[in-house]
């Protein structure tokens, strides 16, 4: 596989969706390159918090789709990158429903997708797999879930919290937490946290109806092994493959990490 520094610079335009209505209306940008072989399924691509479609691991699979002939769809969520919308009204329901519109807006009916989600976008992947066994409009062939940070509004942020800062949160309606990859903090507001408990699995038993491939960095301290593990488990009815990586960290954007990454979407493309 290329070194991202040297892709040939035919990135696709910014193109833009409209997504809800008056208070709730948010203009989403996406990239779609579209397929020139057809008889293999495209990929989606879902970001996690706070990052964008342009970062390195969504332009390596965007060259490998190029090479490959295949459809690549990445957006940001609002509040994110180029998308409308403010960070602070984000919410894993909001994300979600820009999730679903972008990949039904760019796919034909009855199009297959290997859905590839990036700890945030890991969870919202499962989510969003789940919403799609129920349409006919777009089928998920498969899911690539790089440190899948599910259920991380209750899991990795607020059991993580001291009583303080809970109390804080709820009376101010956000926090600042510090920031590993940024000079500025994050910001978690109330409404990320409690939206997020509709949407969490829990210790539940869960059915992809497709195969699922997880990366997970051994040296990852957001989102830890055990949380892969612990998923990996919730997923006895599906075909599961967790990759443990023991020198990646989270972002697992290495050109070695890369490099698993499109093995992994090779399996799946078979």
């Amino acid at each position: 596989m290329p070194d991202i520094t040297d892709m040939p610079n035919d990135l696709p335009p910014p193109e833009h969706h409209d997504i809800g209505h008056g208070a709730e209306h948010r203009d989403i940008a996406y990239r779609h390159r579209p397929a020139t072989n057809n008889a293999k399924p495209g990929l989606f691509w879902l970001g996690g918090f706070k990052s964008d479609m342009d970062g390195s691991k969504a332009l390596a699979i965007d060259d490998y789709a190029r090479v490959n002939g295949l459809s690549f769809t990445r957006f940001d969520y609002s509040g994110h990158g180029q998308s409308g919308g403010d960070f602070l009204d984000g919410t894993i329901s909001r994300w979600l429903e820009e999730a679903e519109a972008i990949v039904k807006a760019t796919a034909n009916t009855g199009e297959k997708r290997i859905v590839i989600g990036s700890s945030m976008g890991a969870w919202i992947a499962l989510l969003l797999a789940q919403k799609l066994r129920r349409s006919d409009d777009v089928s998920v062939h498969g899911l690539v879930l790089i440190a899948p940070a599910v259920d991380m509004t209750a899991d990795l942020m607020w059991d993580k919290m001291p009583d303080a800062v809970r109390a804080t949160l709820m009376q101010d309606g956000q926090i600042e937490k510090p920031s590993e990859y940024s000079d500025d903090p994050y910001i978690l507001t109330r409404d990320l946290i409690e939206d997020g408990r509709q949407h969490l699995f829990g210790a539940d038993i869960m059915e992809m109806g497709c195969p699922v491939h997880i990366l997970q960095g051994g040296l990852d301290t957001d989102v830890p092994p055990s949380h892969a593990l612990k998923l990996a488990s919730q997923l006895p009815l599906d075909d599961v493959v967790l990759s443990m990586i023991p020198g990646g960290d989270h972002r697992l954007s290495r050109p070695e990490d890369l490099q698993r990454l499109t093995r992994s979407i090779d399996t799946l493309l078979i």
